[in-house]
């Protein structure tokens, strides 16, 4: 009876919300070269509020993203804002944008990625608006009322906004990834501003090369925490991971500690992930970490304490010392 009643409550709302003629505005991420996966997991999310669905893609020679973007159904426009000015996505130049887009449009709702980027973006955009921002949403109910996570993901809030308009970030793993082809959206030159951050400036940055899947996206994750006591004995995860086609994370202790660089960090956090398959290793299983990790498809744990709370989330677990266990695997694996 209640499954039902939700049921027709969600229909009722969305047929509401294109009476009010709601539209989302989805603020991109990418790299100038190709979309970040989140952002099609946020433009899914977008087309659960009902209205149409457009884009903002700012940065600096990013047609590439653009051309991506026209082929992602649902979406109906995308904002094209290509100036030196938006170099490194910082939030105080990409505010004054986002502020005039709202001005010319008046979106309903601004959405985007639950990401480091879009969690510095929208609480910004949100005080330029006067309005809450919420952050983490897991599911959309109607236009106005919101399913988020908090505390560390271990618990969910529903919350109503009556904010003239709804900004929020949008956890990836919750929704789905849109299409990437069978679009058809147009591109128009995106509102004018004059850009003066004086508050920050883009210095460059140093991006890590590897020939393993991204973590956010990768099928098979190979995590290790404070167990795999340097960052030395990373290594047999490099070597495991190598022959799974997985990517190597890590908990916050192991970042903490200095093993590894903190791009690597899964948890709450760090970034949020959801692979088929989560393999944590010398990782006690703290609920910060838990959060980051636990909408694995399959999660296996190897720790030497059988008491770990990682084995309470776990699928398969393996008590024994990781310095053997690993190699072992690793072992098996050649073999085959």
């Amino acid at each position: 009876m209640l499954g039902l009643l939700g049921r027709n409550s969600r229909r009722f709302s969305q047929s509401v919300s294109c009476l009010r003629n709601s539209s989302t505005l989805v603020v991109a991420e990418h790299t100038n070269d190709a979309l970040t996966p989140i952002t099609l997991n946020t433009v899914t999310a977008a087309t659960k509020v009902g209205g149409d669905v457009s884009c903002l893609v700012a940065g600096t020679n990013c047609s590439k993203v653009v051309e991506e973007l026209t082929k992602v159904p649902g979406v109906t426009k995308i904002l094209v804002a290509d100036n030196e000015s938006f170099k490194g996505f910082l939030p105080e130049a990409l505010t004054p944008l986002l502020v005039n887009a709202q001005k010319q449009f008046n979106f309903t709702h601004i959405a985007a990625g639950a990401t480091a980027f879009g969690k510095s973006l929208l609480p910004r955009l949100a005080a330029k608006l006067d309005v809450s921002p919420i952050s983490d949403i897991i599911s959309i109910e109607s236009e106005d009322t919101f399913v988020r996570t908090i505390y560390a993901g271990n618990a969910i809030a529903t919350v109503k906004s009556k904010d003239a308009v709804k900004v929020f970030t949008v956890r990836g793993t919750a929704f789905e990834a849109s299409p990437t082809s069978g679009g058809t959206a147009q591109s128009e030159e995106a509102p004018g501003v004059d850009v003066k951050n004086e508050l920050s400036t883009w210095e460059g940055q140093s991006l890590s090369k590897s020939d393993r899947p991204e973590l956010t996206s990768a099928e098979t994750v190979i995590s290790g925490g404070r167990g795999m006591k340097n960052g030395e004995n990373f290594k047999m995860l490099y070597e495991l991971a190598d022959l799974m086609n997985a990517a190597v994370g890590a908990s916050r202790a192991a970042v903490d500690a200095g093993y590894v660089p903190n791009d690597m960090q899964v948890g709450q956090t760090g970034k949020i992930v959801a692979p088929q398959l989560y393999i944590a290793v010398g990782i006690s299983g703290a609920i910060q970490h838990l959060a980051g990790m636990k909408d694995s498809k399959v999660i296996a744990a190897i720790n030497k304490d059988p008491e770990a709370p990682i084995f309470q989330v776990a699928d398969v677990g393996l008590v024994a010392d990781l310095f053997k266990a690993v190699p072992e695997l690793t072992e098996a694996l050649k073999k085959e």
